[in-house]
Protein backbone atom coordinates (compact mmCIF):
# COMPACT_ATOMS: atom_id res chain seq x y z
CA UNK A 1 0.00 0.00 0.00
CA UNK A 2 1.22 3.38 -1.24
CA UNK A 3 1.70 6.03 1.09
CA UNK A 4 -1.31 7.90 -0.54
CA UNK A 5 -2.84 5.45 -0.10
CA UNK A 6 -2.48 4.73 3.53
CA UNK A 7 -3.26 8.07 4.03
CA UNK A 8 -6.55 8.66 1.92
CA UNK A 9 -7.29 5.24 4.20
CA UNK A 10 -7.11 7.24 6.89
CA UNK A 11 -9.28 9.78 6.11
CA UNK A 12 -12.07 7.71 4.42
CA UNK A 13 -12.38 5.84 8.08
CA UNK A 14 -12.31 8.81 10.14
CA UNK A 15 -14.56 10.92 8.39
CA UNK A 16 -16.63 8.26 6.70
CA UNK A 17 -16.53 9.28 3.63
CA UNK A 18 -15.41 7.73 -0.23
CA UNK A 19 -11.90 8.81 -1.62
CA UNK A 20 -13.21 11.01 -4.21
CA UNK A 21 -14.06 13.84 -2.28
CA UNK A 22 -10.26 13.87 -0.66
CA UNK A 23 -9.12 17.54 -2.56
CA UNK A 24 -7.77 20.72 -1.50
CA UNK A 25 -11.97 21.69 -0.81
CA UNK A 26 -11.93 18.98 1.96
CA UNK A 27 -11.27 21.08 5.59
CA UNK A 28 -11.73 21.45 8.95
CA UNK A 29 -13.69 24.83 7.68
CA UNK A 30 -16.17 22.40 4.93
CA UNK A 31 -16.32 19.52 6.71
CA UNK A 32 -19.31 19.68 9.31
CA UNK A 33 -17.94 16.58 11.34
CA UNK A 34 -14.04 18.16 11.48
CA UNK A 35 -14.17 18.99 15.62
CA UNK A 36 -11.45 18.87 18.21
CA UNK A 37 -12.05 14.88 18.83
CA UNK A 38 -11.87 14.30 15.28
CA UNK A 39 -8.55 16.41 14.77
CA UNK A 40 -7.03 14.69 17.88
CA UNK A 41 -8.38 10.67 16.26
CA UNK A 42 -6.84 12.27 12.68
CA UNK A 43 -3.22 12.48 14.64
CA UNK A 44 -3.19 9.43 16.64
CA UNK A 45 -3.76 7.97 13.09
CA UNK A 46 -1.28 9.03 10.99
CA UNK A 47 1.54 8.97 13.69
CA UNK A 48 0.67 5.38 14.13
CA UNK A 49 0.22 5.03 10.40
CA UNK A 50 3.41 6.79 9.18
CA UNK A 51 5.43 5.87 12.70
CA UNK A 52 6.29 9.68 13.32
CA UNK A 53 5.49 11.51 15.93
CA UNK A 54 3.78 15.43 14.78
CA UNK A 55 5.37 18.61 16.99
CA UNK A 56 2.76 20.79 18.44
CA UNK A 57 2.22 23.20 15.99
CA UNK A 58 1.91 20.79 13.24
CA UNK A 59 -0.98 18.98 15.03
CA UNK A 60 -2.32 22.72 15.39
CA UNK A 61 -2.07 23.50 11.84
CA UNK A 62 -3.38 20.14 10.84
CA UNK A 63 -6.42 21.36 9.18
CA UNK A 64 -7.08 20.26 5.80
CA UNK A 65 -6.46 17.21 3.65
CA UNK A 66 -3.46 19.26 1.95
CA UNK A 67 -1.81 20.59 4.63
CA UNK A 68 -1.62 17.45 6.21
CA UNK A 69 0.26 16.62 2.96
CA UNK A 70 2.34 19.35 3.37
CA UNK A 71 3.35 18.36 7.35
CA UNK A 72 3.94 14.80 6.30
CA UNK A 73 6.49 15.71 3.61
CA UNK A 74 8.47 17.79 6.48
CA UNK A 75 9.07 14.34 8.28
CA UNK A 76 10.31 13.04 4.89
CA UNK A 77 7.09 10.73 4.44
CA UNK A 78 6.22 11.35 0.22
CA UNK A 79 2.51 10.83 -0.57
Amino acid sequence: MSNLDKYNQIFTEIFEVESNVLNSEFHIDSVDQWDSVTQLTLVNEIEDQFELMLDTDDILNFKSYDEGKKILDKYDVKI
